[in-house]
């Protein structure tokens, strides 16, 4: 393999043309024979006994040429790569331009990682606030555990009111029809929650188990059944049962009965601790991801169309592998959502180019810094992913290229530097107030 030509045709693209020997690809053609030889019926010979002499006389010199190049062009492609000394981002675009039986050649149009420029991307500054807890912060959580085990009772003795669990049968009428969707038996609803037509839920409130009613309200203009939409209905109602919902009660059992602690005061500054280290994580989290930030102000790069296509059409297909986790695909989703895939990936677009700019940013860090990754290194980082993952080593080597899983290492310990070299940005000292007396002066 000859690279006969290498010229730049654009900022991140270049045309290469390649000259394969004659040696290489005689080799191949007598292995495409080999492979293709069994399965061409010759006149006057058996079924795959015809020599290549005359099966080539038959169909032309070129008989096997196609079968050679697709055997020559992937090594022919990886050598052009590492003697070009070029790292293409995309599969090439590629031409053959000549072939016979003394070789061929082709042109290869190639995408390549853009060059990135980085002022700086040490000590960078990023504000950094740990939210203090309050007391009513840890209120709140502990009145959700308290919800979490409170229990449902049932209410005889008095009528509906707010915040009520109530079972009831309902039969609705417009214009003294019913209509479908408008009847159900022993349904159950929370009175306040919103979930049926504006005062229906009010008009439930103040009556009692066995009681029935109408009740009179009007459909919305914006009802997603045109039929219904803006008409007045009449909904003929029987409550069957009234519940309510009962929390613990806050004392020293309650925290024995929910955690391992003894006493209410332990339990709530326990939750106070942990409502403090999520403040901290959240804080930490955003100094990060506003020290990337400002990483990336600092990067200049053009970046290639392809390469945020790529990272779309990953994110496309890590949504479609969640979605299946749900019993959904992709395509139900969009038909579900009314969405279109262009539309899908418009939305990704600018999430992928940030994405992609932050790995630029980040591969010339590790470059800059003089990063390598050992076989050590790759081993380790194979073995977390297995224990992550819960899968056999040898299927993740079979799965990841060890080159990627050392681009990775790389990108990771120049994530460190720059984490570990930012400051935090102090905060500025807030405005004294002067009374107007002393402006006045």
């Amino acid at each position: 393999m000859t690279i006969t030509k290498k010229e730049q045709i654009s900022e991140n693209e270049y045309l290469l043309s390649v000259e394969v020997s004659g040696e290489q690809f005689t080799a191949a053609v007598d292995r495409a024979f080999k492979k293709n030889a069994k399965s061409i019926q010759v006149p006057g010979f058996r079924k795959g006994k015809a020599p290549r002499s005359i099966i080539e006389k038959l169909y032309g010199e070129g008989v096997f040429f196609e079968d050679a190049i697709n055997d020559v062009y992937p090594a022919a492609y990886a050598e052009m790569v590492e003697e070009s000394g070029l790292e293409p981002v995309n599969k090439p675009d590629v031409e053959v331009k000549s072939v016979d039986k003394n070789g061929f050649t082709f042109d290869a149009k190639i995408t390549v990682k853009p060059a990135v420029k980085i002022s700086s991307y040490k000590g960078l500054k990023a504000k950094k606030d740990v939210k203090t807890v309050t007391a009513k912060e840890v209120n709140a959580e502990i009145e959700m555990l308290r919800d979490r085990n409170s229990r449902m009772v049932t209410v005889d003795d008095r009528a509906t009111k707010n915040g009520d669990t109530v079972t009831f049968d309902f039969d609705g009428y417009v214009d003294g029809k019913q209509f479908e969707g408008g009847k159900a038996e022993k349904y159950t609803l929370v009175l306040g929650s919103g979930q049926f037509i504006p005062g229906f839920e009010e008009q439930m409130e103040n009556h009692n188990i066995g009681d029935e009613f109408d009740v009179n309200v009007e459909f919305p203009k914006e009802y997603h059944a045109a039929e219904l939409s803006g008409k007045p209905a009449v909904f003929k109602v029987k409550i069957h049962e009234i519940k309510v919902k009962e929390l613990p009660e806050l004392d020293d059992e309650f925290a024995k009965d929910v955690s391992e602690f003894d006493t209410l005061d332990e339990l709530k500054k326990d939750t106070k601790k942990k409502i403090q280290e999520r403040n901290k994580a959240a804080a930490e989290n955003a100094f990060e991801s506003e020290v990337l930030d400002k990483l990336m102000e600092n990067t200049e790069v053009s970046i290639p169309k392809c390469m945020i296509d790529a990272r779309v059409d990953e994110m496309l297909n890590e949504f479609d592998y969640r979605l299946s986790s749900q019993g959904m695909s992709l395509k139900n989703y969009m038909e579900y959502t009314g969405m279109t895939e262009e539309a899908m990936r418009e939305n990704y677009n600018e999430q992928a180019e940030k994405q992609v700019k932050l790995r630029l940013s980040l591969e010339e860090v590790a470059a800059l810094e003089g990063f390598t990754a050992s076989d050590e290194d790759v081993e380790a980082e194979i073995n977390r992913i297995a224990e992550t993952y819960s899968v056999p080593v040898e299927q993740v080597k079979g799965l990841i290229d060890p080159k990627e899983i050392k681009k990775d290492i790389l990108v990771n310990k120049a994530l460190e530097v720059v984490k570990n070299s930012a400051e935090v940005e102090e905060k500025k000292p807030a405005a004294k107030k002067t009374t107007a007396k002393k402006d006045a002066e």
